[in-house]
């Protein structure tokens, strides 16, 4: 729900991530006038897939292609290969239903490649030092799941395209044209990636610490669940906000199946989409929901609008233990802006706090100013409070037997929820850290910015994070 980056600004923040892999670029080209812009025909492949690259150029020009995966170092995987790439018209409709440009390069996924997140850069070699003309990424499957790693992460690439405006529209209006909210995303554009502000710091400690990641995109557990099986954790990171019901559906039985999912993430799974084209577009009508055909059906279980909608009846919280009606916004949107951006411990001896010494009450998560976790958009539920100690209603559908163990105050921007008529004003909500078992155990820490926390190094999050996928990758 964040305002994001104008299209220069994605650009630049693509070439940020070029800078770290390959030592900063001139001054003069940052940044980059002349753009190469595109994206793949499919947001994630498996070795012997071909990814095709659908390309165009601010003008026609020879660029040089790179291909590196992003880990805790980047990897290059294929170099120095030499792209023709012309100019393309750019269609009226290319937000909604793509752009349509021809591929203009292909190359086979290998068998030795890793499973993660893959970037792939074009160059103008004749710029000395090679200036970054553009990037594209995506994302390989594992070969054999389950084989080489027992923890599956799989990327927010709904929410990627969510706030994506390349053509005119995304699903937001305040960057939309003549700010105007769009009712269907295409993936068959340029997307801008959230990959390097949330996920990118987990994958750079976890795969340093020696856990082994297997990776796959949203999407995937639509199209893919056969993935979900030989896996004993899932794992979300960051802003993973735009779910299908497929997708629910099929963790939601991989949760009842004994499988364990953490929720490193906030504002998670809080609007309902449905995919077309073969998950190649998305539709949400968001608070429109009048306006989408299914409401007209009165058959409202995908009508695409909150997921805690009364209509659609099924809260969020039912499957990561939180919601967004019940959290809200900390240090972002106007809200709680002068916060701490730390949690407060209810429940030292739980498992989720083994070995950090933290008694109850004690503030963490902000021990370094840059790196502070509670921030952004946050999760919550219900709450009462009992000597001091806080416990769901479990009236907004969070489960029986969730334990909280440490909250932050959060609270709503008036703009965002008074659309909504059963919303309660003013309410002041929390970001909630907890857990539930049913079949297998899920983990929530209730905010978009847990991995700040990693990047930052900070001992709490990193022993807690530590505990979760030490427990629930067991077996």
């Amino acid at each position: 729900m964040n305002p994001m980056l104008t299209r220069r600004q994605a650009l630049q923040s693509a070439s940020a991530l070029a800078v770290a892999a390959t030592g900063p670029l001139p001054a003069s080209a940052q940044p980059p006038k002349h753009t190469v812009e595109g994206y793949t025909d499919q947001l994630s492949y498996h070795a012997g897939d071909t990814v095709n690259l659908h390309l165009s150029a601010s003008k026609p020009t020879t660029a040089t292609l790179t291909v590196l995966r992003i880990g805790a170092k980047p990897e290059s995987v294929l170099a120095d290969v030499a792209v023709k790439v012309e100019p393309q018209p750019v269609p009226n409709d290319a937000s909604s239903h793509g752009c349509r440009w021809p591929v203009t390069a292909s190359f086979p996924v290998k068998d030795h490649w890793r499973s993660g997140y893959y970037l792939v850069q074009f160059h103008d070699a004749a710029v000395k030092p090679s200036l970054l003309l553009g990037t594209v990424f995506f994302v390989v499957r594992p070969k054999d799941p389950g084989r080489h790693a027992k923890i599956l992460l799989q990327l927010a690439t709904n929410t990627y395209n969510a706030y994506t405006n390349w053509g005119g529209y995304s699903l937001y209006a305040y960057h939309g044209r003549h700010k105007v909210q769009g009712r269907r995303v295409s993936f068959n554009r340029p997307q801008y990636s959230q990959f390097s502000r949330w996920e990118e710091p987990f994958v750079k400690w976890a795969e340093s610490q020696g856990y082994a990641l297997d990776y796959c995109v949203n999407s995937d557990l639509e199209f893919h669940p056969e993935l979900l099986k030989p896996y004993r954790l899932v794992v979300s990171v960051g802003h993973d906000e735009y779910w299908s019901a497929p997708m629910r559906d099929h963790l939601e039985a991989f949760i009842e199946k004994g499988g364990n999912v953490a929720f490193f993430s906030g504002n998670t799974c809080c609007w309902q989409v449905r995919s077309e084209e073969q998950g190649r577009a998305l539709v949400c009508w968001k608070q429109n929901f009048g306006d989408d055909p299914v409401y007209k059906t009165g058959n409202y279980r995908t009508l695409s609008t909150l997921w805690s909608h009364y209509l659609v009846n099924r809260p969020e919280n039912t499957l990561t233990g939180v919601g967004f009606l019940w959290g809200g916004y900390h240090r972002s949107h106007g809200q709680f802006m002068d916060g701490s951006g730390a949690y407060t411990l209810h429940r030292p001896e739980h498992w989720l706090l083994a070995g950090t010494n933290l008694p109850r009450g004690a503030h963490f998560g902000a021990k370094l100013p840059d790196y502070k976790v509670v921030g952004y958009e946050c999760d919550g539920c219900e709450l009462v409070w009992k000597d001091g100690l806080p416990f769901p209603t479990h009236a907004d559908g969070t489960p029986k037997n969730f334990e909280v163990v440490a909250t932050a105050p959060a609270r709503w921007h008036p703009d965002d929820c008074e659309w909504y008529e059963k919303w309660e004003k003013g309410r002041t909500g929390y970001a909630v850290m907890g857990c539930y078992t049913r079949g297998g155990t899920v983990v929530t820490v209730g905010s978009t910015d847990w991995s700040f926390g990693l990047r930052g190094n900070d001992p709490a999050i990193t022993r807690i994070t530590q505990n979760v996928l030490n427990k629930l990758s067991e077996g």
